[in-house]
C-alpha cells in the first residue's frame, strides 16, 4: 500500500477493466442479467452431474483421436506431463498461459528434471524472466510499469533500456518466435471443454495460444475436470460473456476450437493431442457449501473489481509462511483454502469488504460473498478451526457475533460505536488511523454518523419500512445499438461485419468477384508482400492465385516463418463481432493465418451469419481438426495496459468481402 508504482498500476487496472466491461455490455443480445442466469443454470447443470459430463467429454474426445488421461492430484498431473515428454525426448516446451499449469507449478517441475519450459504470453513471459509469479489471472505483470519491463528487459534480454511498449513488445515477440519454431512441446490450457463433440477451447489474444497448440509436434492441455459445458449452443452463451468480463472484448481474438490431432492430409498441426483432466480437490468440493465455486470461468472480473485486490495486488494472497497461491483475489479466497489446505490459507478470506461487487462483476453470477462468509465460518469441504487467528481477533468475532445476532444489540452497539466515535474527534471529522494497522497508511477512519443509516432512511419515508428492501431495485439495461433499433438505421448482414471489423482495427474491402484479384494486388502492392503463404489453389476463388503468379507474387502452400503475408478462404463471418471462422483441413494451413505479420482473407458475403451461435453450428466445424475464431488483428495490453496491436499473430488484418459467387 506504500508502493506509489503498484497502487498507479492497480488504479489502472480497475478503471480500464471496469469501462471497458460496462461499455461491452451494451452490444449482448439479451439483457446481461438474463444472460448471466443462463450461464449460471448451464454451469450449475454441469457441476451438479459433474461425472456424467466427465465422462461423455472423455468418450467424444477418445473418439476423435485424443489422449484422455486422468489425474487425481498434483503429483499425478506433473508425473503424467513429464511422462509424455520423456517418452517424445523433449527438450524444449514453449507454454501458453494456463492456472492450471501454476496451480501444479509445472515450470518448477520441468526445471527439476532438466527440460527447459518458456512461458509465451508476454505478462507471463515478463514474470518468468524476473523470477515472480503471475499478480493476476489474466494480466499477469499487472503490477508492473513500463520501466520496471524496460529494465527487465535490459538486464536479462540486452536490449538498450527503453520504456516504449511497442519497442518491448516487439523484442518479446522476436526472442518467442524461435521458441515456438523450436520446441518440441507445447502445453495450454483449456478454458472450456464441450462434452458433447469432445472439443477444447483456448482462448488468447496475442496468439500465442493458437502457436502453442498447432506447432509443436506434441500438445498437452491441462484441463480442471470442471471446466465443461454441455454443448456448442451452451458454449456460445459462455463465450458471450468471458471476453466481455475479462478485458471488454466481445470476442477473445483467438478462439481456437481443438477437436483432434491432424488428420490425414492436413498441412499442419500436431501429431499427437493430450489431454490431462486434473481433480486436485475438485471432487470434494461436490456436495460442499463451496460447490458454486466450480462454477467459475476464470475470467478475473472479481479480481478486477474487488477493493482490496486494487490496493494490495496479487501478490499479497499468500499463507502464513509465505506459501503461494494460483488465485489471488475475491475467487481465490474461496480455491485457495478449499483446495491447497484451509490451514494455509483460510485467512485470505477476512480480506474482504462484502461490498459485493465481485458478484455483480461474475458473468455467471456465483455468490462471492456468500461463499466467503462461509470460508470465514469454516464451512470447507473439511470442518476446521479459523486458521492464523489471534486470541483476541478470535474473542472479538465472538463477541461481534453476539451483538450482530440480536436486532436490539446491534443497534445498541451502533449508538455507543457512534457516541465514543464522535467524542473521540470532535473538530477534525477524521478519527486518525495508527500507522502501525496498515490500513493507516493510505486512510483515515470517517467520523461516525450522528444517526445510522436505517434511522435516516426511516425518518425520510415518514416512518414507512417498506421500502427498506432494495432487493431488484436496479433495472436492467436493455441492449442497445443493435441494427435496425431506433437508436440507428438499419444495417445488412455485410454493413454491420464490416463496422464490427473496422471497429476491431480491422480492414474490409468489399468488391464483386471481378475486382477481387484486382483488389487484392492492391493491397500486396500497398504492403510490400512479394511472397505470400496461401490456402490452395481449390480453397480459394478460381483464378485468384494464378493471377496473382501472372503479376510476379510468390505463391507457397507451405509454412514459411520468414513471408509476411498470409492468404486465406473463411468459412464465415459473424456480423454482431467482426468475427472470421476458419476451419483447418486439407489445402487450408491455419498458419497462413496466424505466421505471417499481414492477413488477407477472402470471405463470400452471403456466408455472413448474424450472431455467434450460427456460426458455431455449421457442420463443417464439427469434422475439422481445428477450427478459429479470428477477431481482428493479434494484441496485447501487457504491460501496463497500454493496447499494443501485432503480438505474436498478424498485425494487420484485411477481409475481401466478395458479392455473389465464387
Amino acid at each position: 500500500m506504500s508502493d506509489p508504482g503498484l497502487q498507479t498500476a492497480l488504479d489502472n487496472n480497475y478503471e480500464r477493466r471496469l469501462k471497458a466491461r460496462l461499455g461491452s455490455y451494451d452490444s449482448l443480445p439479451e439483457q446481461v442479467g438474463i444472460m448471466r442466469k443462463r450461464a449460471h443454470e448451464i454451469r450449475s447443470a454441469v457441476i451438479a452431474n459433474l461425472g456424467r459430463y466427465v465422462d461423455q467429454f472423455e468418450r467424444a474426445a477418445a473418439a476423435n483421436g485424443m489422449l484422455i488421461h486422468r489425474a487425481a492430484n498434483t503429483a499425478s498431473a506433473v508425473e503424467i506431463v513429464l511422462e509424455i515428454a520423456r517418452a517424445n525426448n523433449v527438450k524444449l516446451v514453449a507454454k501458453a498461459k494456463t492456472m492450471m499449469g501454476e496451480e501444479i507449478r509445472l515450470n518448477q517441475a520441468f526445471e527439476q528434471a532438466g527440460i527447459e519450459s518458456v512461458e509465451t504470453d508476454l505478462g507471463e513471459y515478463i514474470v518468468q524472466i524476473r523470477g515472480e509469479r503471475p499478480a493476476h489471472i489474466i494480466t499477469p505483470a499487472v503490477h508492473l510499469r513500463r520501466g520496471d519491463v524496460g529494465r527487465t528487459f535490459h538486464e536479462k534480454l540486452g536490449i538498450p533500456y527503453t520504456e516504449d511498449v511497442p519497442t518491448l513488445t516487439s523484442a518479446a515477440r522476436d526472442r518467442l518466435r524461435e521458441v515456438f519454431l523450436k520446441a518440441d512441446m507445447g502445453v495450454t490450457g483449456v478454458n472450456l471443454g464441450v462434452a458433447e463433440t469432445g472439443a477444447i477451447g483456448i482462448l488468447s489474444n496475442e496468439g500465442n495460444g493458437r502457436l502453442v497448440a498447432s506447432l509443436p509436434r506434441i500438445h498437452v492441455a491441462l484441463m480442471g475436470i470442471e471446466r465443461l459445458v454441455p454443448n456448442m449452443n451452451d458454449l456460445a452463451a459462455i463465450l458471450y460473456l468471458l471476453p466481455r468480463s475479462a478485458t471488454g472484448q466481445k470476442l477473445t481474438v483467438y478462439t481456437n476450437l481443438v477437436r483432434s490431432p491432424r488428420h490425414p492430409g492436413d498441412p499442419d498441426g500436431p501429431q499427437e493431442r493430450h489431454i490431462i483432466l486434473v481433480d486436485n480437490g475438485r471432487r470434494a468440493l461436490l456436495n460442499s457449501p463451496l460447490q458454486e465455486s466450480l462454477l467459475c470461468v476464470r475470467c478475473g472480473a472479481c479480481l478486477n473489481i474487488c477493493p482490496i485486490f486494487r490496493e494490495v495486488g496479487g501478490h499479497a494472497y499468500i499463507g502464513p509462511e509465505g506459501q503461494v497461491t494460483p488465485y489471488p483475489g475475491p475467487i481465490g479466497s474461496i480455491l485457495s483454502p478449499a483446495l491447497f489446505g484451509y490451514a494455509d490459507f483460510g485467512h485470505l478470506a477476512r480480506a474482504c469488504s462484502l461490498c459485493g461487487a465481485c458478484k455483480e462483476a461474475c458473468p455467471v453470477d456465483i455468490d462471492l460473498p456468500g461463499m466467503l462468509l462461509r470460508v470465514r465460518g469454516g464451512k470447507v469441504p473439511e470442518p476446521a478451526q479459523l486458521p492464523n487467528t489471534p486470541a483476541s481477533l478470535n474473542l472479538g468475532l465472538r463477541i461481534f457475533t453476539w451483538l450482530a445476532t440480536s436486532t436490539s444489540r446491534f443497534r445498541f452497539a451502533q449508538r455507543m460505536a457512534g457516541l465514543f466515535g464522535r467524542l473521540l474527534a470532535p473538530r477534525s471529522g477524521w478519527l486518525r488511523m495508527p500507522a502501525f494497522s496498515g490500513w493507516g497508511i493510505s486512510r483515515d477512519f470517517p467520523r461516525p454518523a450522528a444517526h445510522s443509516f436505517s434511522q435516516r432512511w426511516v425518518s425520510r419515508q415518514g416512518g414507512n419500512t417498506d421500502s427498506l428492501s432494495l432487493a431488484g431495485s436496479r433495472a436492467e439495461k436493455a441492449p442497445a445499438g443493435l441494427p435496425g433499433s431506433q437508436e440507428e438505421p438499419l444495417l445488412t448482414t455485410v454493413e454491420w461485419f464490416g463496422r464490427e471489423l473496422t471497429g476491431i482495427n480491422g480492414i474490409m474491402i468489399a468488391c464483386t468477384r471481378a475486382e477481387l484479384s484486382k483488389q487484392v494486388l492492391e493491397v500486396i502492392e500497398r504492403e510490400n508482400l512479394p511472397a505470400l503463404q496461401t490456402w490452395a489453389d481449390d480453397q480459394l476463388p478460381a483464378g485468384l492465385l494464378d493471377a496473382l503468379r501472372q503479376a510476379g507474387v510468390r505463391v507457397t502452400h507451405e509454412s514459411d516463418p520468414s513471408l509476411a503475408g498470409g492468404l486465406t478462404g473463411a468459412l464465415a463471418g459473424v456480423a454482431e463481432s467482426g468475427t472470421l471462422v476458419l476451419t483447418g483441413g486439407s489445402g487450408r494451413p491455419l498458419s497462413a493465418s496466424l505466421l505471417p505479420r499481414i492477413h488477407l482473407a477472402v470471405l463470400r458475403a452471403t456466408d455472413i451469419v448474424p450472431r455467434l451461435p450460427q456460426a458455431l453450428s455449421l457442420p463443417a466445424i464439427m469434422q475439422a481438426s481445428s477450427t478459429v475464431l479470428i477477431n481482428g488483428p493479434s494484441r496485447t495490453a501487457d504491460i501496463e495496459m497500454t493496447m499494443t496491436i501485432g503480438m505474436h499473430g498478424p498485425g494487420k488484418l484485411y477481409v475481401f468481402c466478395v458479392q455473389g459467387k465464387f
